[in-house]
């Protein structure tokens, strides 16, 4: 890799990762960009493929208007966002909601990064946070902040942002570290990070849901139709699989989550907790017989068209793969045993002869108590040279996982470049998700920062408008989605001025 520029090396070939690299590479920053994928293999992943989706295939809803994180796919969008660009060639139907065929948007986000000049992939593990910095500038590891030949950036109050950067020139050379390693971050580069940080990482549990293939679901039973009939970003209005339960097929099911054999946890992980958005439907059923019906199984806007009426519940299946060969089980994430799934989901109508192409399954997450660790600029404060980005960083998604990848790229590009950049509008999407996680968290006690969903709860409110375009009053849910787009164009607005005030040049065209 040829150039002046001194690289900046990214940990990881996740989500985060390849946005970082992506954000790098187009501003003209050398990267190298380390997976230790297949010499090093996980135990949730099954390839060796940058940006490999391991749990569902949605990114959830693509609506900008009214939900937080459509709105920051289309912030992603504006930003030259990778993720995005190599969703839209990917995409399978979805109802309102963006989903992929993960195998071709895996090979689009690698074949991108591979062909960039500027990105250099290593193909080994990492097992020394220190080691790596270390190596690529020979220089100490701590520095003393202000010194005029240390790495670090000094921070400044700004009426507007609460922050801007000043840099010297050692930053512009100095080792440059970002870490995207994620949740499923390696023993070794774990412990590394903890040495370093003097905290223990905080973790949780997340859960798989299992696929069928759609060969084997008896549509004499079955449906499709997405909920309220609503259009999704492909213009289609029936893009989920529904099988209905009555009353006593719904009973049935729950007793039987209840009764199946689970997954036993080892000692360590005892007393690791689930993220609330993603828990096993086993935890939820065991919450109350009704939890699951006012959940994943609501059969609110779905129609049976054999009896002409609404479902006692309803199991969503929604397409896994661009040919439509794969339906994953919306909701269904699990920690029940191999055989207990089989039984169990073949009780579920429509899914009697079900074959699964993958089962459900349980992995521990680890995040960083990012508030206390994390500057403003994702830079660790006992280390101004490494910067953590992803779901590391306790934000909680594949979407807000990309945008924190991209923001720790950007960052870490205008620093190289010696360019001062200024955080994103707290009004924006980007804006809101980092600063929840780097000082938007108030509680103190150890554990009380928890991984979190873009929502509109982040963002500075604003009055809810009261009359319509047509002049007539605003009522009930009618204003709350006039306040949510009336934030969302506020955001897009705000951006549009940062994007335009911002040092660097990015482009999403993958194809060049």
């Amino acid at each position: 890799m040829s150039g002046s520029k001194h690289p900046v090396h990214v940990v990881g070939g996740g989500l985060a990762g390849s946005e970082a690299a992506w954000a790098l590479a187009n501003a003209g920053v050398p990267v190298v960009l380390h997976e230790m994928r297949p010499v090093r293999m996980t135990e949730a992943h099954q390839t060796e493929k940058f940006a490999e989706l391991v749990c569902s295939n949605s990114f959830r809803s693509d609506d900008w208007r009214g939900n937080a994180v459509g709105l920051l796919h289309e912030e992603m969008r504006r930003a030259g966002s990778l993720v995005m660009a190599c969703a839209e060639p990917a995409q399978v139907p979805a109802g309102s909601a963006l989903a992929v065929d993960r195998d071709v948007f895996s090979d689009a986000v690698t074949a991108a990064l591979t062909a960039h000049p500027l990105v250099n992939v290593e193909r080994s593990e990492v097992k020394s946070l220190t080691a790596l910095i270390a190596e690529d500038g020979d220089v100490a590891l701590r520095q003393t902040q202000g010194d005029a030949e240390g790495a670090a950036a000094t921070l400044h109050a700004d009426t507007q942002t609460g922050v801007s950067l000043s840099l010297s020139k050692a930053a512009m050379t100095a080792p440059s570290v970002i870490f995207c390693t994620g949740p499923l971050t390696s023993p070794s580069l774990a412990d590394s990070i903890r040495n370093l940080t003097g905290e223990d990482s905080l973790a949780f549990f997340d859960a798989i849901a299992p696929i069928v293939h759609a060969d084997s679901i008896d549509f004499d039973i079955a449906w499709m139709q997405s909920r309220y009939d609503k259009e999704g970003p492909g213009g289609d209005k029936a893009a989920y699989v529904n099988c209905p339960m009555d009353e006593a097929q719904y009973n049935a099911f729950i007793a039987a989550l209840n009764a199946g054999a689970k997954t036993e946890f080892k000692e360590w992980e005892k007393n690791t907790p689930y993220f609330e958005g993603c828990l096993p439907i086993e935890v939820m059923a065991e919450r109350g017989p009704e939890t699951l019906r006012f959940g994943p199984m609501k059969p609110v806007g779905l129609m049976d068209p054999r009896v002409g009426k609404r479902a006692h519940a309803v199991v969503q299946l929604r397409q896994d793969n661009k040919l439509g060969t794969l339906f994953n089980i919306v909701g269904f994430q699990t920690k029940l045993k191999y055989g207990a799934q089989e039984e169990i989901f073949r009780m579920i109508p429509g899914l009697q002869n079900a074959r699964f192409a993958r089962l459900g399954g349980i992995h521990r997450n680890t995040f960083l108590n990012s508030p206390k660790l994390l500057d403003a600029s994702l830079r660790l404060r006992a280390e101004p040279r490494v910067r953590f980005a992803g779901q590391v960083t306790g934000v909680e998604g594949y979407v807000e996982s990309a945008a924190m990848g991209m923001m720790a790229g950007r960052f870490a590009a205008a620093e190289r470049l010696g360019r001062a950049m200024e955080p994103p509008p707290h009004t924006t999407a980007f804006g809101a998700l980092l600063a929840h996680v780097t000082g938007g968290h108030i509680g103190d006690g150890k554990g009380s920062f928890q991984p979190m969903n873009v929502n509109f709860g982040l963002f500075p409110s604003l009055d809810a408008p009261t009359h319509g375009a047509d002049g007539k009053k605003l009522k009930g849910e009618e204003r709350g989605r006039a306040k949510k787009l009336a934030m969302a164009e506020r955001a897009l607005e705000d951006l549009g001025g940062w994007l335009g005030d911002a040092p660097l040049n990015q482009s999403a065209d993958v194809t060049s």
